[in-house]
């Protein structure tokens, strides 16, 4: 019997493991605490945009059906087949609401608390109008049948121009009784009307209007500064979109005599404000002003606060020596002794908001209140001088006519160099320093002055008129 020998064939079998380590953490050192986390309260969960967050965030659950909820059924609509859709229309009359779903068929606008609703109103609407509209309660107006009511005749004297004029000379006669007029009526005086004992007595004793607890301190009268106008007629208010200097722990000194030179502007910017001046000028109605000129301005500050409180001497008109040429601090080249001012660059200025008030310069007015015994008490309260030139003015509240008003934006020359364009533009001519003397005006400038000062100075020809008068007095008294 032949052995059998089993054989068999090998196969190569990697024995693979897998071991897990434990790696548990040891408690905690400290014992459980709480933390106190910021959070604004339950307040926010009862807020309408939490739930409406809420909403968002859950999808909608909707399983729909082939007819999407609902189903259409045509077969029972009599004529439906045959071309007679009337049974699917709605009704041509509209049925009556159920008392139950009157509610639900609100407007939104009705929804929440009431609100009172003003009429509407057109855009030509005065606002006075519209808020006595406000004011009134909501009535329900009833047409009456329409019947001749009488209207109270009006006086139509009281439109009168000449009557008007007399109303106001009244004002100015009850302020100053010891100038009223009170001769016949001529081309050049008229006689205001008589005023009531009420109204001389509400001038002596003023009350305020809404605040009648409150007394009169002191009062003064609002004339205008003729000394101070300018060839120009009237002022200029700068303001800078930032700090002009690098002074913060307060007031710089040198902002007060500090000087701004208006660059001349680029080809492109003076066609295009040609061109607009132009169209205005041929129709004013459809093409409005276009306003300033958009200049801009190299601002200039003095080279220290020496020089500047020696140019602010240098144009006071109370200081003795204002006419002095020693008050210069500097020289310039051709020049041994001191003989102007030194002005160093800032920077340049763009312009930015601008408002022309040339055509009405009394539409804003700046304001500047002078009491000559009220500063020599508050200088002798302070151990110091009375400031010259105290009393030549009178007690007044004196105005100044703006002009314009200009925003001055600083030229942002950083980013203009980093983009790789020049910082300085094709026609501008940029200075590093100014040599500056003061001067007295030149005769057109007086002349220009003096035009203007008459348009509000009525103080010659009072005192031509008193000459006149005594003339004419005296001619009669040779007669």
């Amino acid at each position: 019997m032949a052995s059998q020998g089993s054989s068999q064939r090998s196969v190569h079998q990697d024995y693979i493991t897998r071991q897990r380590y434990s790696n548990a953490l040891p408690p905690p050192p400290g014992a459980p605490k709480l933390l106190e986390i910021p959070s604004p309260g339950i307040n926010q969960y009862t807020m309408p945009h939490y739930a409406s967050k809420m909403a968002r965030a859950q999808p909608l659950n909707i399983e729909a059906d082939a007819f999407l909820g609902m189903p259409i059924d045509l077969v029972g609509m009599p004529g439906v087949f045959d071309g007679d859709e009337s049974s699917i229309q709605a009704p041509l009359e509209q049925p009556p609401v159920h008392p139950r779903d009157r509610n639900l068929l609100r407007p939104l606008k009705s929804l929440g608390k009431p609100k009172s609703e003003v009429p509407t109103a057109s855009f030509m609407r005065r606002s006075q109008y519209i808020a006595e509209d406000r004011s009134r309660p909501e009535q329900v107006s009833v047409r009456q049948p329409s019947t001749s009511v009488k209207r109270r005749p009006q006086d139509k004297s009281k439109e009168d121009p000449i009557n008007i004029l007399r109303s106001t000379i009244k004002g100015f006669d009850i302020a100053n009784p010891e100038s009223a007029y009170k001769g016949p009526d001529t081309a050049k005086d008229i006689r205001g009307q008589p005023a009531t004992p009420a109204e001389i007595d509400a001038w002596k004793n003023p009350k305020h209007p809404t605040k009648p607890h409150l007394k009169v301190v002191d009062s003064y009268p609002f004339i205008p500064d003729l000394d101070a106008f300018t060839d120009d007629n009237g002022y200029a208010v700068y303001k800078f979109n930032g700090n002009p200097t690098e002074t913060t722990d307060g007031p710089d000194p040198r902002m007060v005599t500090a000087l701004l030179r208006p660059l001349e502007p680029t080809p492109e910017i003076a066609a295009e404000y040609q061109a607009k001046m132009a169209a205005h000028k041929l129709d004013p109605a459809k093409n409005p002003h276009p306003g300033l000129p958009p200049l801009s301005n190299e601002f200039f500050l003095p080279n220290d606060a020496e020089t500047a409180n020696l140019v602010a001497r240098k144009v006071d008109v109370d200081d003795p020596e204002k006419d002095s040429s020693e008050l210069y601090n500097f020289a310039t080249e051709n020049s041994e002794a001191s003989d102007s001012f030194r002005y160093v660059h800032s920077r340049v200025y763009e312009p930015g908001l601008q408002v022309d008030l040339r055509g009405s310069p009394y539409q804003e007015v700046a304001l500047a209140i002078h009491d000559p015994a009220l500063d020599k008490k508050r200088a002798e309260a302070e151990g110091k001088e009375v400031p010259a030139g105290n009393d030549r003015l009178q007690k007044a509240a004196y105005y100044y006519p703006v002009t314009q008003k200009v925003q001055l934006k600083p030229r942002r020359t950083l980013q203009v160099e980093q983009m790789g364009m020049p910082v300085r533009k094709a026609n501008e001519e940029l200075f590093a320093y100014l040599e500056t003397t003061i001067n007295s005006p030149d005769a057109g400038e007086v002349e220009r002055r003096e035009g203007f000062k008459a348009a509000v100075d009525t103080k010659d020809e009072v005192e031509g008129e008193g000459a006149g008068k005594d003339d004419a007095g005296a001619d009669a008294d040779e007669a």
